[in-house]
């Protein structure tokens, strides 16, 4: 409870802990932005998708809980200035399994609501080709 309040405290002087980590990281903050894009893809933001939005910031990256409403107000403010290409851009030096962790997280999102509309197959399709990655290598393998 102590370390809570401290941190509370910390980041009214020294801003969100999620949003400085998602603003000192370029790849990870083009990341989110297409994750968004995905989302928003189908013309509805449905509960489903943000629920597995919220899910992949606090297990892939990190991000707690009580940070991801800031990181979703910081994209909102700055990712205008990103488009899609450019997002896309970051990702296309880097390792082919960090590439298809990101295809896989767009994909997760797309089927979240259980209604895959072909907005968001295009979208995914499109990635898919700048990423050069195979829709093979978005399934995850049954464990």
């Amino acid at each position: 409870m102590a370390f809570a309040l401290l941190d509370q405290i910390r980041s009214i002087f020294d801003g969100d802990p999620g949003v400085r980590k998602v603003a000192d990281d370029p790849v990870l903050s083009a990341e989110l932005l297409m994750l968004f894009r995905m989302i928003l893809a189908d013309g509805t933001v449905s509960e489903s998708e943000m629920v597995a939005f919220r899910r992949i910031c606090k297990d892939a990256f990190g991000i707690q809980e009580t940070s991801i409403d800031a990181v979703i107000e910081y994209l909102n403010e700055f990712g205008y200035e990103t488009n899609g290409s450019q997002a896309i851009a970051l990702f296309r030096d880097l390792d082919v399994e960090r590439r298809k962790q990101l295809a896989q997280h767009m994909a997760e999102i797309a089927k979240a609501d259980s209604q895959l509309a072909e907005s968001e197959v295009r979208l995914l399709r499109r990635t898919l080709d700048l990423l050069d990655i195979s829709p093979v290598d978005v399934v995850k393998p049954e464990e």
